[in-house]
């Protein structure tokens, strides 16, 4: 059920979903908690925060906040699985984090884009002759399944599997028995995958991602399987999410905001200043978790320690006292303090192939057609707020060719 604010305060029940109305409702709703509930605990006692100074206080000081969520909410009787950089506090994260930085470097990153190019060319032109089509299905979805599958040398033949697990992760609804039971087959099955390739290039290298990451040594310490695995699922499914999601975005917002479709054609120097905007106003993910290793207090509120913390990134990167104006499309804004990807020792390393991979395709579908339009004839689709991804399961576009 949707929760819309009363006229006198917000309707603190729950978070209103992202519906029909592309998250009007919600953003509203978090307007108001940033002016009049800053820190809010909802009635499963997790706490909820709003303001652009708490949640990027919050993100810089691992030592206080904790991103290991699931021992310290378990009481020390379930462990992260091994790797999960998403999910481990230092010393263990920056050992790991210089490892895989070592491998996946900007420069790295940079080399992809002839290869991007490539692949958003072929899928486009998969689809001609058509003059609609859904985005998500048709072109952000493999874009991203495909370059991540390709750079951990998974065979082509293979790469449906990829799309399989990560449609999986992201929409299976895991508090339900049935999504209980899918997700962990699903994490079973991309495991043992992963496990089977890194001990064939334990066998023999590659010239792939995973033979790097397991080859890869910082003073003398190397990855162990299990670190080489998660970093490869967390690679598949949070790359495969944020482009998909930012792609999607992209074109929303383009189709919005119709001042900018000319500009950019005529000023493809414009894409990149647009797309952070895109990011700022639409993060792919809404929030993010932390734990309080000791009681604290944020702004005002008593928090307890081992509690589960909610960041909402939505509510800080429109923050008016931050971003003035801030729900206005502004590209190439002065203030560009946005936390899409995060803050702090947890910033996202997929953030620059993401951007990438969203500007390379933004530019193509400018080069190869002359009007995109979303398709109102037919419904757009929103995830919901069970996801934790702002963004567009479903987006039909109107095309025509330059």
């Amino acid at each position: 059920m949707t929760a819309v604010p009363a006229p006198d305060g917000p309707d603190v029940s729950a978070p209103p979903e992202v519906g029909l109305d592309g998250g009007a409702t919600l953003l509203a709703w978090l307007r108001r908690m940033r002016d009049e509930r800053p820190v809010w605990q909802d009635p499963a006692g997790r706490y909820h925060v709003f303001r652009h100074e708490d949640v990027q206080r919050i993100t810089a000081d691992p030592a206080t906040f904790s991103s290991d969520t699931v021992s310290r909410l378990s009481n020390g009787e379930r462990q992260p699985p091994g790797g999960t950089l998403l999910l481990l506090d230092p010393p263990r994260h920056g050992k790991l984090r210089r490892l895989v930085s070592k491998v996946f470097t900007a420069r790295m990153i940079e080399e992809l884009a002839p290869r991007i190019t490539r692949v958003a060319t072929e899928l486009l032109d998969g689809l001609d002759g058509r003059d609609r089509f859904d985005l998500v299905e048709a072109f952000a979805n493999p874009l991203p399944v495909i370059v991540i599958s390709s750079m951990l040398g998974v065979p082509p033949a293979d790469r449906p599997l990829f799309q399989v697990w990560a449609d999986s992760l992201l929409t299976v609804d895991w508090e339900t028995p049935q999504g209980a039971e899918v997700l962990d087959r699903t994490v079973r099955e991309l495991d043992a995958y992963l496990r089977g390739h890194v001990a064939e290039r334990r066998a023999r290298e590659h010239d792939d991602l995973m033979s790097l990451l397991v080859r890869a040594e910082v003073d003398g310490e190397r990855l162990n399987d299990d670190d080489v695995v998660s970093f490869a699922a967390l690679l598949l499914l949070a790359g495969h999410v944020t482009t998909s999601v930012l792609l999607g975005n992209m074109l929303l917002t383009l189709d919005q905001e119709h001042g900018h479709r000319a500009e950019l054609r005529s000023a493809r120097a414009g894409i990149a200043p647009f797309t952070e905007e895109v990011l700022r106003l639409r993060p792919p993910f809404l929030k993010v978790e932390r734990v309080p290793t000791v009681p604290v207090e944020i702004a005002g509120e008593k928090v307890p320690e081992n509690t589960m913390v909610y960041l909402w990134l939505l509510s800080a990167n429109r923050d008016e006292r931050v971003f003035p104006e801030p729900d206005r499309f502004l590209p190439g804004r002065s203030n560009a303090r946005q936390l899409a990807f995060g803050h702090g020792i947890h910033y996202c390393l997929g953030a620059p192939l993401a951007r990438m991979e969203g500007q390379i395709a933004l530019d193509l579908m400018l080069e190869r057609y002359a009007d995109i339009r979303v398709d109102h004839d037919s419904p757009l689709s929103y995830f919901d707020n069970r996801v934790n991804v702002f963004g567009l399961r479903r987006l039909p576009l109107a095309v025509s060719r330059a």
